[in-house]
This record gives C-alpha cells, structure tokens and sequence, in this order.
C-alpha cells in the first residue's frame, strides 16, 4: 500500500497550521499595546464622526429681517428688524453659524398698498445656508405691515440761522437758491411737509453782507429723500439795524397837488440824513387823466431803505 500521499497531506495540513498561528501571533501578539491604541483612536474617531452627522436643532436669535417691498411702495409702519430662527441639520455645520453673518428676506412685491398681517414661514422667507441645514420654525409667526405709496413733490426751503450779528447790525433779508426742492417719500409723509431746513448758518460777528455756499439742507423725517439737491446757497443781506421814521412830502403834479405820509424803514444814520426834498412824488400817467402816485426814493439808499406804508391826502 502507498503510503506517500497521506504522509504528504499531513505535512501540508500541518505547514498551514504553523503559517496561520505565525499570522495570529503577529496579528494579535506582536505590538499589542500600540495596536489597541490605534483601535481606540479609531472608535472615538468614528463616534464623533457620528455624533456630528446625527442632525440636531438650534434657535439662532436677533437675526436680520430684510423685507424687500415694489420701487413704487414703502413701508411706514415699524417691523421688527431681527427674528428668531430654529435650524435643523448637521451639528457641526450649524455650531458654524453666526447670527450676525445671516440674513432673512421676505419678498412682499407682490403686495400692494394698505395695512395687512404677513404670516412668517420657513417656505415664505429667503436665507442663505449651508447644505444639510434648513429653517423649520421663525420668530415671531406674524408681523403687521402698512405699505404707502410712494410720491415725489416741490417743498420750499426755510432759512436757519444761530448766533447774533455784530452790535447795531441786523438781516435785512436773506434769499436762498433754489427756493425749492424735490423731495420723495410715503404720500403721507410728503404731503404734510410744508418746507424743509438748512442746518444752521452762524452769524456770528457778521456786519457786511455775506453768502453762504453748499449748506446743507435737513429733513428729520428719515423715510424722506432729496432728489437731485442736496445742498443750496444762501444771500444774505446785512447792514445797520433799522428804525422808522415818518416823512410827509408835500407834491404837486400836472394833475394832482397835496401831502404824502410816507414811513420809511432803514438804518438810523440814513433817515436821520434823509430830508423831504430827497423825497419825490410823481404821477404816472393814465387815459382818465389822474394817474398812479408814486414815492421815488434816492438811488443811494434803495439798497438799505423801504417803504412800510404811504398815503397820499390831496
């Protein structure tokens, strides 16, 4: 009987009994410490890797509300500026996110003008974040809003001063250019603006006259906008304080003879200088032969001098 195959099946069995043990032992016996370390290091790596994808919530408060309304409508009633959001999604994106990088848009441009209440859902607003997170609840759920139509008008511009001029000196007038502006605003607020200011010009130590150039010009109302001008220039005139001093002229005409009571209004050096015989009355004439009365002043003092009141008594 051969016996030669069996004997070599035994040393073949018995060769992979000793590789496999060999294996075994430097698998699980050689370097032992160093290998359950790593094995450690790989199971917290793993459970935090699943810890951060297991989708978690969290409300991010005081985040900017951005309401987005037509060119042709405002809104003139006060919203709150910041919502609450609740955020569902991916821990480690979320733990990301600053509140103050974010921004909420509500799209109202379908709206038109009037008073309505607007539901706030996570369907209805526009924000930016990353993937794997999404809005599923917003703060407060309803906000009131009032949309006015917007309008542009003419307004004229009113003069501020502070400070006095020098002792004995006063504005005779000032003049602004342009005299008006156009201003755009909610029709409610445009309309019940009667003027708009400048800031104020100092006068202080003034005598002469003087311009006040690019002044700006102020409108406390902030859903109000300048078109176009934003700045004006002032003339000022600026002379002796004034007094009035009662002049009667006697006249006599082609047509027409008696006296005139004239009060005239300019600085005190001037009037106390100023005679009657500097003062003319003339007639213009007219097809019925009595013609209009009129008080000629000197040419020297047309500048600073006028005339409050005159009647003529023939």
């Amino acid at each position: 009987m051969d016996f030669s195959f069996g004997k070599e099946h035994l040393i073949e069995k018995e060769q992979r009994k000793i590789f496999i043990n060999y294996w075994l032992r430097r698998i699980f016996l050689e370097d032992w410490l160093m290998k359950l370390v790593a094995l450690v290091i790989t199971l917290a790596l793993w459970l935090g890797v699943a810890g951060l994808q297991k989708p978690i919530t969290r409300q991010l408060n005081n985040v900017s509300l951005n309401p987005i309304v037509s060119k042709n409508l405002e809104i003139t009633n006060s919203i709150v500026e910041e919502v609450d959001l609740e955020i569902t999604g991916d821990k480690r994106r979320i733990d990301q996110l600053n509140p103050r990088d974010l921004v909420v848009s509500l799209d109202l441009t379908d709206l038109q003008e009037g008073e309505r209440t607007i539901q706030l859902t996570p369907q209805g607003i526009n924000i930016e974040l990353p993937n794997g997170t999404s809005v599923t609840r917003i703060l407060p759920e309803k906000i009131a809003v009032k949309l006015e139509k917007v309008v542009e008008r003419e307004v004229p511009v009113s003069v501020e001063t502070e400070g006095s001029l020098e002792d004995g000196f006063e504005v005779y007038s000032s003049t602004v250019t342009p005299q008006k502006v156009r201003v755009r605003g909610p029709e409610s607020s445009v309309e019940s603006l009667n003027f708009v200011s400048t800031e104020k010009i100092p006068l202080k130590d003034k005598k002469n006259t003087f311009t006040a150039q690019q002044i700006p010009i102020n409108i406390s109302n902030p859903k109000i906008t300048l078109i176009n001008t934003a700045t004006v220039t002032v003339n000022f005139k600026v002379g002796e304080r004034r007094s009035e001093r009662l002049f009667v002229v006697p006249y006599e005409t082609e047509n027409r003879k008696g006296n005139a009571s004239v009060l005239l209004l300019g600085p005190r050096s001037i009037l106390e200088n100023l005679t009657i015989d500097d003062l003319r009355v003339i007639e213009e004439g007219s097809q019925d032969g009595r013609g209009k009365l009129r008080i000629l002043l000197p040419d020297d003092v047309l500048f600073t001098t006028e005339i409050k009141s005159v009647k003529f008594r023939e």
